[in-house]
């Protein structure tokens, strides 16, 4: 690469957020030309103050079999030794995302993957990983500002709390989120995610099934 940056492999990011970072096909990075556009995580060497890392967006200006060459197009926001038009060597297993110059070249069999930017309120224990979800439900959206740029999905989400001492479970907390965000931590109840306003539904651990509730 360069003393100057360093280019995040995205791969393991992507397995562990499955819902909310989506990697380009192999086919739309081989349809990638001199002059397009391609994003990579980038990090600064010696690492930046303000931000762990950027992404960034580079100009396209060479092909080999396993590397992008180009210049980078975005400005950073705190990586003073580079600046819009640094040269860059990005390795093709290392692009988050693609912008081609010309659409039609957009692979036809190309998989559109469902965003789950919508929100949800969730117990921070399942959105931590230490508790699985047990308990949800669906009212009507009543927490999104004017502001915001994604709605109020109405689903609400609560931990299973069976293992949990009356303490922990008066202690507990909640945080409205992207639903993508809680399907990385459980996805066991995607199957529900269209189900109307006024469901709601417990876990049925015995048989691992979510059953309505009554």
């Amino acid at each position: 690469m360069s003393d100057l940056y360093k280019i995040d492999d995205p791969i393991s990011i992507a397995l562990e957020n499955p819902y909310t970072f989506f990697l380009p096909s192999a086919d739309l990075i081989d349809a990638v030309h001199v002059g397009d556009y391609i994003q990579a995580i980038i990090r600064a060497n010696p690492p930046s103050e303000k931000y762990d890392a950027e992404r960034m967006w580079v100009c396209v200006t060479a092909i080999t079999s396993e590397m992008f060459e180009g210049t980078l197009s975005s400005e950073p926001q705190d990586m003073p030794l580079i600046n819009s038009g640094t040269q860059m060597r990005v390795p093709k297993s290392a692009v988050i995302d693609v912008e081609l110059s010309e659409p039609n070249r957009r692979p036809i069999n190309l998989v559109e993957h469902r965003d789950y930017w919508d929100r949800c309120l969730v117990d921070t224990l399942v959105l931590d990983r230490k508790l699985k979800v047990g308990y949800l439900y669906r009212e009507e959206p009543n927490i999104a500002q004017d502001t915001d740029k994604f709605p109020d999905s109405g689903w609400r989400i609560r931990g299973d709390f069976r293992g949990c001492s009356n303490d922990e479970i008066d202690q507990r907390t909640s945080k409205y989120v992207a639903i993508g965000l809680v399907l990385n931590s459980d996805d066991s109840w995607l199957h529900l995610i269209d189900e109307p306003i006024g469901s709601c539904f417990d876990k049925d651990f015995e048989r691992d099934v979510f059953v309505l509730s009554k």
